[in-house]
């Protein structure tokens, strides 16, 4: 049972939205969809649902064509970032209202709802009004919705993105849980995000879009080790990767003045101009290091993003602590040179400190 795309392109009023989208969906896997906002995510969710009409290509699920069958009769549930559910029903009537469209038989409503609570962590709420939830809550009645359907595809639309910090980390444990669980074994899930933090814990197979095109699949682990050029390096980061414009001359990194020593991985790297990428995790805090200029202190959560300015070069350095700068304050930081990727001049990944193509 597999959903496949084949060069899926949908462009209106002349600007692409998707453009020579192909994929191979197979039942029972988890696939995440990966991009920035306007990226392409939800018009290629909605293209799957039926809700939009692709301008050329053609999907298709158990060898039928998708593109011909009517949204109705495609067996697709679909979670928004709205969660959508009827304020004036309670949280049993909401998540049996498709089933009951369904003209299903009641005791059959009453399993599958109460399965679909018990997944969801919601038993006992049964028959309290959507307006007594919380926002977290009533995300997991829109979840439960769909669950109960038992569609054998699931769409999930940045499901978490309208929920405070604190509802996202419970939600998030309670989505792998959920997903990895192994309830899905006859479903296509499909999750679409921009938070790559979400795409590593959910661990699935991963689409990177980008302007509606497609720049990596994979893994989780590989997006992540191995971007494939540098704008995977940015989307599938947060903080983005640092980009660092310099030179690699015998046994050194150089750039603005600054001369780090080449890790052994990279002795083969030819001497030549590169663009150098490094994680802000990967950049501390050091009385060794090299003078950089305060532009911004970020505090988020128990941490702090430090950006920081030296010539034309800028960086981010992500400290484990809450701490506090003063712009314009002069600070030494030190880069973990064994963890320096290197791209070339055409953006593509040269290196990696988890394998390489260097010469």
């Amino acid at each position: 049972m597999n959903l496949v795309a084949k060069s899926l392109t949908y462009k209106p009023d002349n600007e692409f939205h998707l453009k020579d989208v192909s994929f191979n969906f197979k039942k029972g896997n988890l696939y995440t969809i990966l991009g920035r906002t306007l990226s392409g995510k939800t018009t290629l969710l909605k293209t799957i649902a039926g809700l939009l009409n692709p301008d050329s290509g053609e999907i298709k699920f158990e060898d039928k064509e998708f593109n011909k069958i009517p949204v109705w009769e495609r067996n697709v549930a679909m979670v928004y970032q709205q969660f959508i559910n009827y304020p004036h029903l309670t949280v049993y009537e909401n998540i049996s209202f498709p089933l009951k469209q369904r003209k299903l038989d009641k005791q059959k409503i009453k399993i599958d709802v109460e399965e679909a609570l018990k997944t969801v962590g919601l038993m006992g709420f049964e028959k309290r009004k959507i307006q007594e939830l919380s926002g977290g809550q009533q995300q997991r009645v829109a979840l439960a919705r769909s669950l109960a359907k038992k569609a054998k595809i699931l769409l999930l639309d940045e499901p978490l993105v309208n929920l405070d910090y604190k509802l996202r980390e419970q939600l998030r444990e309670e989505f792998k849980r959920i997903f990895l669980g192994g309830f899905a074994e006859d479903t296509i899930l499909i999750y679409s995000t921009t938070d790559p933090q979400e795409v590593m814990e959910l661990n699935g197979e991963v689409i990177v879009l980008n302007e509606g095109k497609v720049l990596q699949t994979g893994p989780a682990k590989e997006i992540f080790e191995k971007p494939k050029n540098l704008k995977v390096a940015e989307i599938s980061n947060d903080p983005p990767m640092n980009i660092i414009n310099g030179s690699k001359t015998n046994d050194k990194v150089n750039f603005e003045s600054i001369n780090i020593d080449l890790p052994n991985y990279l002795s083969k790297l030819k001497n030549d101009n590169y663009s150098f990428g490094i994680r802000a995790s990967e950049v501390k805090l050091s009385e060794r290091g090299e003078e950089f200029e305060v532009e911004l202190a970020e505090i988020s959560g128990s941490e702090t993003l430090l950006h920081l300015k030296r010539g034309n070069t800028k960086i981010i350095s992500l400290i484990e602590e809450v701490m506090n700068f003063k712009i314009h304050e002069k600070v030494k930081i030190e880069f973990n040179s064994n963890k320096f990727y290197v791209f070339g001049d055409n953006g593509n990944l040269i290196s990696s400190p988890y394998g390489s193509n260097n010469g």
